[in-house]
């Protein structure tokens, strides 16, 4: 049976923590279908954005923006302040929850973590199907919802996460690489930041699959021996 390991990822985590907070103590919208951020300090016009809506991000407002430029993007902003005690609660009943689950559980950051499910899938059955369970479960108990990634290993499973978001289900397997994931733009491989990302495309990488097919021995004039472990990146191969 080949591998298969699952990615749980919150959407937009501190601001859903935060819309599930303030739905608590009553508040009257869900700044998860508002125009809204979670910023450092809201009466500081330069405070930094450090999560935002789904709504807000099509507008452009995004982290790291500063207040000021979100707010020239759209003067009736909702800003909340992070409440981080808070994160680490909703962060840590979601893992506790999944760690009961899954005897092979990494958290992978606060919002976050992988599940090896191959030998769970005789007792849980299909993983697919068993996903949207645990998704739809996640939201009942807790009232926010996650993005399942599923895929033969680690770096499969959270690209897919961060396909189409929020509340769905996406899968990469290793016979989906070529058709869901080369296609995309350079900076979407995981693993590839900024600056590795501009000297990519300095050098005609534009897409994961220009990595995928570029010149073993070119490539590691440039990033030594990191060159090997990014080719297999972009051909959907990790050991992890």
């Amino acid at each position: 049976m080949k591998r298969i390991i699952l990615h749980i990822d919150v959407n937009s985590a501190f601001l859903s923590w935060s819309a599930v907070k303030l739905l608590e103590e009553g508040y009257k919208k869900d700044i998860r279908n508002e125009i809204a951020v979670v910023a450092g300090d809201p009466k500081k016009r330069h405070g930094i954005i450090v999560a935002a809506s789904i709504p807000a991000k099509k507008l452009g407002i995004k982290a790291p923006i500063n207040l000021y430029e979100a707010r020239r993007k759209y003067k009736d902003l909702i800003v909340v302040k992070p409440d981080y005690s808070y994160y680490y609660q909703k962060s840590k009943s979601m893992m506790d929850f999944l760690k009961k689950l899954f005897p092979e559980f990494q958290q992978y950051s606060i919002d976050e973590c992988f599940i090896e499910y191959t030998s769970m899938k005789r007792i849980y059955g299909d993983e697919v199907k068993f996903a949207y369970k645990l998704k739809d479960e996640i939201y009942k108990r807790f009232g926010f919802t996650v993005n399942v990634g599923i895929g033969n290993n680690k770096l499969c499973a959270k690209m897919a996460s961060d396909f189409e978001k929020p509340d769905k289900i996406h899968t990469l397997y290793d016979y989906e690489v070529d058709t869901k994931m080369k296609n995309l733009p350079i900076d979407e491989l995981f693993g590839i930041g900024k600056k590795t990302s501009e000297k990519l495309k300095q050098m005609g990488i534009k897409t994961i699959n220009d990595l995928a097919n570029y010149n073993l021995a070119s490539l590691k004039k440039v990033f030594k021996n990191l060159a090997i472990d990014m080719i297999n990146s972009a051909n959907g191969i990790n050991y992890d």
